[in-house]
């Protein structure tokens, strides 16, 4: 496969997965706003700052009880800046429209289908602007165009040709949602250290955000206890949206690949290698703080590992290139 075309696959899935995770972290800020305490909100949009390595416009996110109003006004402006706004790079809309973009140009790689499912998406949701969608229930966006990336996954998964064209598309999205999950979990975790009032909402919003809510209350009932919520999201294999899941789906698809004109074999053994540590067990009754460390361990395998591939499979950097 030519490597234009293996980057842009790759980063296709990249966008449409990052577009999805956005838009389910939003839909669940977005349904706290109702009725939830002013702390809570603020965790909120913390968590989503941090996990994105973005700071929010304006002063520094942060308001007492008292100021209720003030709070629901920035929550406006936020979710402005992270659904709408062109300079913000991992915007909804700049996420979508920069997949959408590079499904253009791989036109000759994907099914007809799967073009048409990202233009009726775009007709649908890409036209709105923060006016509109706050004027009605402003999670059902954010749920709706969830559901539009889920159904483009769909479509691919039913009508694309299982050849390296569908592997990299794959691996993008795998990579991404490793590297969105450990992202989350870190921030997750920092507000928790900063916060020492976050407790049970909060990790039961993680909890839905990761669609893991429905699976823990099946394992574990009704109690919450934050080491279950990070085993389960971090080492079960039989939860989809787990970081094993991810880790060892995007090795397997690797190793799956055509060999590249780059370092073939150091990508593959990057992939071993992390999926290897995001399986090797806690050590016993690891702390919060342990468990954040070696979540920073294995970001940085994720990273290494997004860099080997962009090494053994593209290796150059053109005009008109498809879309990072």
């Amino acid at each position: 496969m030519l490597a234009r075309s293996a980057e842009g696959l790759y980063w296709l899935g990249r966008h449409i997965e990052r577009t999805e995770d956005l838009c389910r972290l939003l839909r669940e800020q977005m349904g706290a706003l109702v009725d939830r305490p002013v702390r809570e909100i603020n965790f909120g949009w913390r968590r989503i700052y941090g996990a994105l390595g973005r700071r929010p416009p304006g002063p520094a996110v942060g308001v007492t009880e008292s100021e209720d109003d003030y709070a629901l006004a920035d929550s406006y402006t936020l979710a402005d800046d992270l659904t709408f706004e062109r300079a913000n790079p991992g915007s909804v809309l700049n996420s979508f429209s920069n997949g959408r973009e590079n499904a253009r140009q791989m036109r000759h790689c994907i099914s007809g289908e799967m073009w048409t499912c990202l233009n009726l998406a775009w007709l649908r949701l890409g036209t709105r602007r923060i006016e509109d969608i706050w004027k009605a229930a402003p999670e059902s966006y954010y749920a709706d165009m969830a559901r539009e990336m889920n159904l483009f996954a769909g479509v691919a998964d039913t009508t694309l040709y299982r050849d390296d064209g569908w592997r990299f598309l794959q691996l993008g999205r795998l990579v991404e949602r490793a590297q969105f999950t450990i992202a989350l979990l870190l921030a997750h975790l920092e507000g928790v250290r900063a916060n020492p009032e976050a407790g049970d909402r909060e990790w039961t919003s993680l909890l839905w955000i990761c669609q893991a809510f429905d699976t823990y209350r099946g394992r574990y009932g009704v109690e919450i206890r934050p080491a279950r919520v990070l085993d389960l999201l971090v080492e079960d294999a039989r939860l989809p949206r787990s970081l094993c899941t991810a880790v060892d789906a995007a090795a397997a698809t690797l190793g799956a690949l055509a060999l590249g004109p780059g370092p073939c074999g150091a990508a593959r053994r990057c992939a071993g290698d992390l999926a290897s540590n995001v399986n090797q067990p806690w050590p016993s009754a690891p702390s919060l703080p342990d468990r954040a460390a070696r979540l920073r361990q294995l970001e940085g395998g994720c990273c290494a590992l997004h860099d080997l591939v962009m090494a053994a499979h593209v290796g150059y950097d053109t005009d008109g290139a498809p879309v990072r």
